[in-house]
């Protein structure tokens, strides 16, 4: 790790020159098209409209009048958000950068971005247990506390796993106000965290942050290694040029892909990639167009006949 991303403040002042100060002039101000308000007070009744977000429902209305209506709701001006984070063993893997750097990479930029616009941040940290939570608050000095917090941790010892179902399910009791939850993980889990996932996105304004690194789906032809499951510590000697071999591991990466993307599908949730040989504000741009084209849909706008294929 380098000695910017030791010092909390070292890290912050450059992410607020290289990133915070350019994707504050592309987006112009418009920080919706990133998160939204998430308020509390009924506005209106419609009839659901294709695009519509399914989670504003009204099964009550739907059920009397055969007819699925939404709710609309008068928008928030301050932005409650919480960031989930998954600091187990997996994350400290990368082939050039580690995926934990990505991760607090990401947290510094989203958290400065929200608290500069009066909106408060709070974090709870996965190791094998849900083991911190820091009150949401705003400020930049409470990103940087949230920063100190998280730099200064150590890297997990190795452990017989991740489950992902527990951390979600205590997020789930302990984030009873409606906020934007930023779920950073690289999803290597013990199966059974979708439906979890998909109660806290009934309550929530949920986006999986979903960190990855190139190895981790395809392997190059390096001839005779020793590969270590980065979470039990397990080691295998395996011959990389066999081709065979690639294939299947590539085979197997392409299946948890499809069940990552599936999950996060049928909870209605967004899913921002952030590779570890990747730019953060190339990534973060392409998630902000991703939703404002959504917000257009749900608006009942068209859109660019260049864009329409790919919304």
């Amino acid at each position: 790790m380098s000695v910017s991303l030791k010092n909390p403040e070292h890290l912050l002042r450059r992410l607020e020159w290289t990133v915070i100060r350019r994707l504050d002039g592309m987006l112009h101000g418009d920080y919706r098209t990133l998160f939204r308000g998430t308020g509390l007070d009924l506005a209106d009744l419609r009839e659901y409209q294709y695009h519509d977000d399914v989670r504003h429902i009204d099964w009550n209305v739907t059920a009397r009048l055969q007819t699925p209506y939404v709710r609309e709701f008068h928008e928030d001006r301050e932005v409650t958000a919480w960031f989930l984070l998954d600091l187990s063993p997996s994350v400290d893997f990368g082939s050039a950068t580690k995926k934990r750097s990505v991760s607090t990479e990401f947290i510094t930029v989203l958290a400065r971005l929200l608290t500069r616009q009066g909106n408060r941040v709070g974090a709870l940290f996965y190791g094998d247990h849900v083991d911190t939570m820091i009150p949401a608050r705003g400020g930049r000095r409470h990103v940087l506390s949230v920063l100190h917090t998280l730099l200064s941790r150590p890297e997990m010892p190795r452990s017989a796993g991740t489950d992902l179902r527990d951390f979600l399910r205590t997020a789930f009791q302990v984030l009873r106000r409606r906020s934007i939850v930023f779920i950073v993980s690289d999803f290597f889990s013990a199966p059974g965290w979708a439906e979890p996932l998909a109660h806290l996105s009934r309550r929530h304004e949920v986006v999986a942050v979903r960190l990855y690194d190139p190895l981790e789906r395809e392997l190059p032809d390096m001839g005779m290694l020793v590969m270590q499951d980065s979470e039990t510590g397990e080691q295998l000697f395996v011959d990389t040029h066999d081709k065979g071999f690639r294939k299947r591991f590539a085979s197997v990466a392409e299946r948890r892909e499809r069940e990552l993307r599936n999950a996060l599908a049928r909870a209605g949730i967004d899913c921002l990639e952030l590779a570890t040989d990747g730019d953060l504000l190339d990534a973060l741009m392409r998630f902000a167009d991703l939703r404002k084209r959504r917000s257009r849909l749900a608006a009942g706008g068209s859109l660019p006949r260049h864009l329409e294929k790919v919304a």
